[in-house]
């Protein structure tokens, strides 16, 4: 087989070349024409003739009885498991209980809300309350500064009022 820079010369005669070796060594046929194949091919590099199919339809193979559950299978056919009816909707499931009701907002987040609201009024509308950009740009920037450090400062540090730290995980 002469190569050469990137392969064999003729692909197309290797490639022969090889599907002849592998058909007499009886690759690829069916037990039967093995024997006949491996003469004819033997023959002084002749290639073996093409095989023929054969002149009467094969039997339809029969159905094969389903295996026995094994260590490998569930226990349950494939057309079990995607038609029958699924066994995550029992009647017994897991029903969470209702969630606690948000807690009533008091006069500090009203007041924290208002601050924020006018000192963006009084940024993006200055001249709807008469005021001029000057001393409104400054005003409403102090507004919005000062609303989201109280807001900040309002945020809970540590555990619950009334929680006992050694009881583990709070939920």
């Amino acid at each position: 087989m002469s190569r050469g820079k990137d392969g064999p010369e003729d692909v197309d005669a290797t490639f022969a070349e090889i599907v002849a070796d592998l058909r007499a060594d009886g690759f690829g046929l069916p037990e039967s024409d093995t024997a006949d194949t491996a003469d004819t091919a033997g023959a002084a590099g002749a290639e073996p003739e093409p095989r023929r199919a054969p002149e009467r339809p094969a039997d339809p193979p029969a159905v094969e009885a389903p295996p026995e559950p094994g260590w490998r299978s569930g226990g349950t056919s494939w057309d079990a498991t995607m038609f029958s009816d699924d066994p995550a909707e029992d009647d017994e499931h897991y029903v969470p209980p209702d969630p606690p009701p948000l807690p009533r907002p008091k006069l500090g987040a009203f007041l924290i809300l208002l601050l924020f609201l006018a000192g963006l009024f009084l940024l993006i509308l200055p001249g709807a309350i008469g005021v001029g950009p000057t001393v409104a740009t400054p005003l409403g920037i102090l507004a919005l500064a000062t609303s989201i450090a109280l807001l900040l400062l309002r945020v809970r540090q540590g555990p619950p009022p009334g929680a006992d730290p050694s009881t583990g995980a709070q939920v």
